[in-house]
């Protein structure tokens, strides 16, 4: 049972990261040939609510649960906005969503389904999101986690290359409770 299930914590601790440079990058891709990343080629709504609601369950994810179908969809049609895919045997097993945002990318959301944790397809699922984002042209990848989500994050990011930038703290949102 994760620390989540038992209770929010009273502080939101949300840590920033960013990579300014791609010879930072530390990729680590798994050689799988079970594994596939797709582009969602379009918006779906229903099936994005379905990896989100997936993947971020356990770690209390909320934002994208409180837009409607028509707010999350305009979110979604954005030109800047890119939601990759991962699937293992032909399920889909999790997804990173980029944010271009002039020249900076920002990895807005990342995440495995709970069954997949632990085989390697995180670091390769975020390096591949990584690797996008340099080739679109970022001069700046970033992204943030918090003590919300899993517990192996930060220490994921941190491998990949990326340096922490700034670490917030605040009372927990009523939302997390």
């Amino acid at each position: 049972m994760s620390a989540l299930a038992q209770g929010a914590p009273d502080v939101l601790v949300t840590t920033y990261l960013h990579m300014t440079d791609p010879a930072q990058f530390h990729p680590a891709f798994v050689d799988d040939h079970r594994a596939a990343i797709r582009r969602m080629e379009r918006p779906d709504v229903a099936f994005y609510r379905f990896l989100y609601g997936e993947v971020g369950r356990e770690w209390r994810w909320r934002d994208r649960l409180l837009l409607s179908d028509d707010e999350l969809y305009r979110v979604l049609s954005q030109p800047a906005v890119a939601v990759y895919v991962l699937y293992v045997d032909g399920v889909p097993a999790g997804y990173v969503e980029l944010d271009k945002q002039g020249e900076d990318t920002e990895i807005a959301y990342f995440g495995l389904r709970s069954a997949y944790m632990g085989s390697g397809y995180g670091k390769h699922l975020l390096s591949y999101g990584i690797a996008q984002a340099w080739a679109t042209g970022a001069r700046r990848v970033w992204v943030h986690t918090c003590n919300l989500d899993s517990p192996h994050a930060l220490g994921n990011y941190l491998k990949r290359g990326f340096s922490i930038e700034r670490v917030d703290e605040k009372p927990m949102p009523s939302r997390y409770i």
